[in-house]
């Protein structure tokens, strides 16, 4: 495994114009890339994950896996905006020599892939034999596939879209509603917001899982308290909300959630198309759309949309009681799906 960064030798122009110059990208790098340059897997994370791929999808990625470093040399790309290496909002911005914090530029989807089309010319991978993602991941897979129709031999997009939908992006709006209800969030300081970001997470959370899973997995009090005579009763689902809150605002900055949240708003693959099919039907590679069963945030029923106007594609659903977040946790049934299709096992 290997850690780098590529920082882009010209000015980058995003798709707002905006002019950045020194711009960084982190990615991981797991094993070689073959003497004939076929061997590349492309790793794209979701929202709070990192370049790591084996840390937050262990189950697929890493030696003796599904994608072994052995076999494929692997890719994952620390999105802009997130701060784990690339440019993000606590970066400096060279304009001013201070962190860019609120100033900081929107990068759409389309902005995302058009930086990694530059790392993959560097890395000198003509084509990509596997792209996947999840989620957000998928949302980069498809757009990068929608501007390089030929690039992708295989493609597997997870619980993801062509648009961010209505409820998507109210979900989002929420989030950065909370953030802002923070006192903290307007002042200039790397840990302004966190608070409301806590509270943004909890609200992800109700859209990350479903009614089913917080009934098995977060109902009734904790133990020892099962006096309802008491001020305060523990409630499992209360306090593993605020459980989740103050675990990502150990990791992660409310600048970051706050810009990323935009991003993803963002996506969608017709804009500049006339429609989802002429934007899709282009692209080359055999397709694999996998839907997580309950998932409320990206239902199967948009899968299916891709998998409709995709030249080659077949879907296949999930079954999981862990709603969207079914994508990173069901790994077992993931993994037979995507060598049913790879290599017919």
């Amino acid at each position: 495994m290997q850690y780098n960064i590529y920082t882009f030798p010209s000015t980058f122009i995003t798709e707002q114009g905006r002019e950045l110059h020194n711009l960084q990208l982190a990615y991981h790098s797991f094993g070689q890339l073959n003497a004939e340059k076929n061997n590349a897997v492309w790793v794209f994370h979701a929202l709070t994950a990192n370049s790591n791929a084996t840390e937050w999808w262990a189950g697929l990625v890493g030696e003796g896996k599904l994608f072994c470093p052995s076999k494929y040399f692997i890719i994952c790309v620390n999105m802009l905006g997130s701060p784990y290496g690339s440019t993000q909002p606590l970066s400096i911005d060279t304009t001013t020599g201070k962190p860019y914090y609120h100033s900081f530029p929107l990068f759409t989807i389309n902005d995302l892939v058009h930086a990694y089309d530059a790392l993959r010319k560097y890395l000198g991978i003509a084509a990509i034999h596997i792209g996947i993602g999840g989620s957000m991941g998928g949302q980069q897979l498809l757009q990068w596939a929608v501007n390089e129709p030929t690039i992708f031999e295989h493609i597997i997009p997870i619980a993801t879209n062509t648009r961010h939908s209505a409820w998507g992006i109210a979900f989002n709006s929420s989030q950065r509603m909370a953030i802002e209800a923070d006192a903290s969030w307007n002042e200039q300081r790397d840990d302004a917001g966190l608070t409301g970001m806590q509270v943004a997470r909890s609200i992800a959370l109700l859209s990350y899982r479903n009614y089913k899973t917080y009934g098995s997995t977060q109902d009734g009090v904790w133990p020892n308290n099962t006096d309802h005579t008491k001020e305060e009763i523990l409630y499992r689902a209360d306090t593993y909300q605020r459980y989740q809150g103050k675990k990502l605002a150990a990791r992660f900055n409310a600048f970051s959630y706050y810009f990323l949240s935009k991003t993803m708003d963002s996506h969608d693959v017709a804009r500049n198309k006339s429609s989802i099919q002429a934007a899709l039907a282009p692209i080359t590679a055999r397709a694999l759309v996998l839907a997580i069963e309950g998932d409320i945030l990206f239902p199967p029923a948009e899968q299916r949309i891709i998998t409709q106007h995709l030249q080659h594609a077949e879907l296949k659903t999930i079954p999981s009681n862990y709603g969207h977040d079914g994508f990173l946790i069901e790994y077992a049934a993931i993994d037979k799906a995507i060598r049913k299709f790879l290599y017919k096992a």
